[in-house]
């Protein structure tokens, strides 16, 4: 676990992350208050582009599967 963000005081952990996970964030703060439809704030910007990113990871995989099976 990382601790990645402090308060402005520096006496409270805000952010942590876990380092081996794809896109784990825990946060004490309320960025949905921040964002806007055409303007995110960038931790929900950050979780979609992950998201985006795995769900084309996956698919790249199934594919390579089906291809390994269809030649077999």
């Amino acid at each position: 676990m990382k601790l990645s963000g402090l308060s402005p005081d520096g006496s409270l952990v805000e952010i942590v992350e876990l380092v081996n996970h794809p896109w784990f964030i825990g946060c004490q703060f309320h960025p949905e208050l921040q964002s806007r439809p055409t303007r995110p704030h960038p931790l929900f910007a950050g979780f979609i582009a992950a998201a985006a990113k795995t769900k084309r990871r996956r698919a790249t995989t199934r594919d390579s599967a089906a291809l390994v099976e269809a030649a077999d």
